[in-house]
């Protein structure tokens, strides 16, 4: 007998919470990086075409069909586009402004997929998942709240930068679930992470002074955001996205930086104070009350 439905959406629902966890390691791991924000973020790109090329070899279209028209192969690519905006902007507002301040702002991605789902793609959006949204915000809020930073022209300068990734995070979410719905997850990740890396080297070469890690545990970096965080978290969430709604989806991303409040008291020192505590409890709260009300 067949998994039913309910199986495949249990399996894309375990999926995407440990793409969000292997996302949440990425802050710490731009900051220690040796390269400049959008090299590592070229690297990072760059370096997941290895095993996204070997898992696209071993599986192929993974049972579905292969982009043959212009039009076929520009649905695939798209999200990457948008990715290589995400990617580009948000490396560089880590350089611009706090941790806590980028990492916030970045992870509003939900409501602009909420709000475009509703005006552009005609979607209902009930009142117990606006909730939801709501509850969830508020705990990334708290979560953040006691280091979010308000003055300082640079500092505002990065928090909007920060925006703006957001805002390309929306797009790359609603266009990839959309490829989702024609292509496997072998093609939409090899094809987008294509596109995204052809988008991100020109800007990587004007803007860095250094192109290339100079020391194996520069390497070792961008390796980790490669393998680790592209290919294997936002594999694991374009595979989810073919059975989970993206307004869903975005905001169970926002365990983010629960994820890295946890990792900065582990690996960085910084204490875990009772309002991160609080808002992480929150976020998860929100993240459940979603689920209930898709």
């Amino acid at each position: 007998m067949s998994p039913g439905p309910g199986h495949k959406k249990g399996e894309a629902l375990g999926a995407l919470v440990v793409g969000g966890v292997l996302l949440g390691c990425s802050p710490i791991l731009v900051c220690i990086s040796e390269l400049g924000p959008v090299a590592t973020a070229f690297w990072r790109l760059a370096l997941a075409l290895i095993p996204l090329t070997v898992w696209f070899a071993r599986r192929g279209a993974g049972g579905g069909p292969l982009p043959v028209t212009a039009g076929q192969h520009l649905t695939a690519a798209l999200p990457g586009i948008f990715l290589a905006g995400d990617l580009a902007a948000w490396h560089t507002s880590l350089h611009m402004t706090s941790v806590t301040n980028s990492t916030l702002l970045a992870n509003m991605a939900p409501i602009f997929v909420t709000v475009a789902s509703w005006l552009f793609l005609r979607q209902r959006i009930s009142g117990s998942f606006v909730a939801a949204l709501a509850l969830s915000i508020a705990g990334v809020v708290v979560l953040n709240g006691a280091s979010f930073s308000v003055g300082g022209g640079s500092h505002v300068r990065g928090d909007a930068v920060a925006v703006g990734a957001a805002c390309f995070y929306a797009g790359y979410f609603i266009f990839l679930a959309r490829a989702r719905q024609t292509f496997s997850t072998s093609v939409v990740m090899l094809w987008s992470t294509i596109a995204a890396t052809i988008c991100v080297l020109p800007i990587a070469l004007l803007a860095e002074r250094a192109f290339l890690p100079h020391t194996l545990a520069g390497w070792a970096v961008v390796v980790g955001l490669g393998w680790l965080v592209h290919a294997g978290g936002q594999g694991l969430i374009a595979f989810s996205l073919a059975w989970l709604p993206a307004t869903f989806s975005s905001l169970t991303l926002l365990i983010q930086p629960v994820v890295a409040a946890g990792l900065a008291w582990i690996v960085l020192g910084e204490p875990l104070r009772m309002p991160q505590v609080i808002g992480g409890s929150i976020v998860i709260a929100g993240i459940l009350l979603a689920r209930r009300s898709t």
